[in-house]
């Protein structure tokens, strides 16, 4: 099931969201690209620590329920050699610092990579484990320390048991 490909070629429900709504100063940006007939999510600019912040994120409501049955996501990306994030925000969830996260390398070159729900870990207080059907919001971010992030985002995918 593909979730995101963005060949809409437009924000599609994604939003920008930056530290700076909690006093950070991280600076950064998204935005919407083509490259010959590959359409995709650009998520940009200087992470940063400073003022207890450390981080910017491209993020959208899912507007399906993610299927029970699925057992990942996958992303079609390329970036600077940098660790991103995908984070997973569950119905349940009632502060902005509870989701399930993951990490992931991004290479320069366009690459697949496999995210099963078990490399997603708990934060803020969430249970061990999640239903994928209660995820409402993914995010793609630039967390935690400080650099210069450039990450390319061209298709977002849910594993199923058959793929």
């Amino acid at each position: 099931m593909i979730l995101e490909d963005f060949t809409d070629g437009d924000a599609a429900g994604w939003s920008y969201v930056s530290d700076r709504v909690m006093g950070g100063v991280s600076d950064g940006g998204a935005a919407f690209m083509q490259e010959g007939d590959t359409t995709f999510a650009r998520l940009a600019g200087e992470v940063s620590t400073a003022n207890n912040g450390g981080f910017i994120q491209i993020r959208r409501q899912l507007t399906v329920p993610l299927p029970d049955t699925s057992s990942g996501l996958s992303l079609t990306a390329r970036g600077n050699g940098e660790r991103y994030y995908v984070h997973l925000r569950p119905a349940n969830s009632r502060r902005p610092w509870q989701y399930y996260a993951t990490s992931f390398e991004a290479a320069p070159e366009w690459e697949t990579v496999s995210l099963n729900w078990s490399d997603f870990k708990p934060q803020g207080g969430l249970p061990a484990t999640f239903d994928p059907s209660q995820i409402v919001s993914l995010g793609i971010v630039a967390y935690g320390a400080d650099y210069t992030a450039e990450l390319d985002v061209k298709r977002v995918e849910v594993i199923s048991p058959s793929s």
